[in-house]
């Protein structure tokens, strides 16, 4: 391949992880059918790897793709037009003139990212059916990643996505943004989806790159159309300070390596105020809305907590303990109970916080979780007991499936010594 080839196909990868999610859900508007706005998707990105090495990266990437797209769709609905024309008039004995209605072609009600969400989010899906979807069809994460994101197996997973799509297709839902109390109804499962992405853009589950800026982006964006659309809602708003207090801290989380740097250790003047002032501003609004706060406001008032402090050793974390508490109470998730041990750690001392994190040890959902062995670890280090630690530490990379937080656990387990 030559370099140019191999330049103009990166920046085709860029362009997918970019548009996809927009692509098929303006497709799906269109052709009313999960599976079919997918394959028609791939298929001008297929167009797109044949032609953009010869003819050059068009100047709207987004707009050439979705436009190639649309041509097929028009094209595939024409000829089925014409064939039922053919077939009916074969039947009927007499000619019929064979049109075509394009008008659900064009044109664009409300937001089509949105859209594909809340079609992921339908009732008639189970929570794990919702979940996968929305991962495969908004993230774009393949089949292998979301089973290792989900410590289950790929062949599980494609079955999800496939009975998914059938099911929504069987069951004709409607493909356009509910209103009301519809749309409230809807509303805990899409705010559930769009921090899966943002989370996955936060901290990506596998492959060499930490960070995926364009995830993040992508899901505050949709925050501030659902916040749009119900400002009146707590949770939302909860949730958009939230994604925008841990956003803010982006250019400080990885190192130029493209290592992971964890929170205490990052540069706090790298963090971005803008953000820090609009979440801070949004927890606040948050807060004025309804008591008692749900969770993803007291995540955004632990996360705010980390903002308002100028250094990490100004940490309120006698706050953050009490915060994680109500979280506990909330959410009864063993991985808040260890990111709660973490936090009495630095309250407390790590005595109180590894008596936690060993009790949580026999947690069947934890079983495989990376990060319990590695707070175990760093807990043993700090109390001395560098060769448990170690065990610990690489105990945890090799459960875990991100390359780069794989290196950083190896080297911290190297640095315990024998």
């Amino acid at each position: 391949m030559s370099a140019t080839s191999a330049t103009t196909r990166a920046a085709i990868e860029a362009v997918w992880r970019i548009e996809a999610a927009r692509l098929i859900g303006g497709l799906v508007r269109w052709v009313r059918d999960v599976d079919r706005a997918e394959d028609l998707a791939h298929d001008a990105l297929l167009s797109a790897l044949e032609r953009w090495p010869v003819t050059g990266v068009p100047d709207n990437p987004g707009a050439w793709l979705m436009t190639t797209a649309k041509h097929r769709a028009i094209d595939e609905r024409r000829r089925r037009v014409m064939v039922e024309a053919k077939h009916e008039e074969i039947a009927r004995g007499e000619p019929r003139s064979a049109t075509l209605d394009e008008e659900g072609l064009d044109g664009s009600v409300g937001d089509d990212v949105l859209r594909l969400v809340l079609i992921a989010c339908q009732p008639v899906l189970s929570k794990d059916a919702r979940v996968a979807l929305t991962l495969r069809l908004v993230a774009g994460l393949s089949t292998a990643e979301i089973s290792r994101a989900y410590l289950t197996s790929e062949a599980t997973i494609a079955q999800r996505i496939v009975r998914a799509k059938r099911t929504l297709t069987e069951a004709k839902v409607p493909f356009e943004v509910p209103q009301g109390e519809a749309l409230r109804a809807r509303l805990p499962p899409a705010m559930e989806v769009v921090y899966l992405v943002f989370n996955e853009g936060y901290a990506a589950t596998s492959g060499e790159t930490w960070l995926r800026q364009e995830l993040c982006d992508e899901a505050m964006r949709l925050g501030r159309v659902l916040a749009g659309l119900v400002p009146d809602d707590a949770e939302v708003a909860g949730l958009l300070a939230l994604m925008e207090l841990q956003a803010s801290r982006s250019r400080a989380r990885v190192g130029p390596r493209g290592e992971p740097i964890l929170l205490l250790d990052q540069d706090r003047s790298r963090w971005d105020r803008l953000l820090i002032t609009r979440g801070l501003a949004g927890l606040e609004r948050a807060e004025s809305l309804a008591r008692p706060l749900g969770p993803y406001t007291v995540q955004a008032a632990i996360a705010a907590c980390h903002a308002r402090a100028p250094t990490a050793e100004q940490t309120d974390w006698a706050r953050i303990v009490a915060l994680y508490d109500a979280l506990v109470e909330l959410t009864g998730s063993p991985v808040v109970e260890l990111n709660r041990a973490v936090a009495v750690s630095m309250a407390h001392g790590p005595s109180d916080a590894l008596a936690s994190v060993d009790e949580l040890a026999a947690e069947p959902a934890l079983r495989d979780y990376p990060l319990l062995p590695a707070v175990r670890g760093d807990l043993l280090l700090r109390l001395g007991r560098r060769a448990e630690a170690r065990r610990e530490l690489e105990r945890a990379a090799r459960m875990t499936t991100h390359e780069r937080a794989r290196e950083q656990l190896l080297s911290k387990a190297a640095s315990c010594g024998q």
